[in-house]
């Protein structure tokens, strides 16, 4: 297991050995912009607990998400379809941060609220047949640092990272192809975490 976070490094950097990419771009937003972003998110956006089937039965998570979109795209996962809302200036202008830092393009982002440390995600990859193949999915992160993690899918082989407050991660290439990812639960984190993953649906 790899632990970047304390390493001296250039942004941006790929934390990924092999097999992928995930560059890091650090903070991106400066300490004020961070403030009013996050408090835009946790008060402007219309969020709602995620769902999940699961052997059959529907779940619904402690964390809560929304959709937001370029049009009112439908997004299949965990089993369940989900219809975007467009862009508020505040949304497009993130998305527009995230192009031009990572130079990659963005027509969607689904948004996770995380209300303390408790709550994560499981390993997992973004392999849904909706979203582009191969294409970039860009991690801003707002509120509490969180460690994220990525695990190979044939070797195993952990990377870990912090994600602080108005960082910049970017999945791309091959990486949901041969890499999980996953928000590990933590009780040392009591304050919430706002993460938006823009990515690209085709259709």
């Amino acid at each position: 297991m790899q632990n970047l976070f304390d390493d001296d490094h250039h942004f941006p950097f790929n934390i990924l050995p092999k097999e992928g990419t995930a560059d890091y771009y650090g903070k991106i937003f400066s300490d004020a912009e961070c403030a009013f972003y996050f408090q835009y998110l946790m008060n402007d956006i219309p969020w709602e607990f995620d769902e999940a089937v699961i052997f059959g039965k529907l779940i619904y998570t402690k964390r809560k998400v929304a959709w937001f979109g370029a049009k009112e795209f439908e997004y299949t996962y965990s089993k369940r379809t989900k219809k975007a809302k467009l862009w508020t200036p505040e949304l497009s202008a993130l998305k527009h941060k995230c192009e031009e830092v990572s130079g990659e393009t963005y027509n969607s982002c689904l948004l996770n609220l995380y209300h303390d440390g408790s709550e994560g995600m499981a390993y997992h990859s973004d392999g849904e047949k909706d979203l582009k193949n191969n294409g970039a999915i860009a991690s801003l992160s707002f509120g509490a640092e969180r460690k994220f993690s990525f695990k190979h899918k044939a070797t195993c082989e952990r990377i870990d990272i912090h994600l602080e407050n108005g960082s910049l991660l970017v999945m791309k290439g091959e990486t949901q192809k041969h890499w999980l990812h996953r928000l590990p639960p933590t009780k040392k984190v009591d304050s919430p975490r706002i993460n938006l993953t823009f990515r690209t649906i085709e259709k």
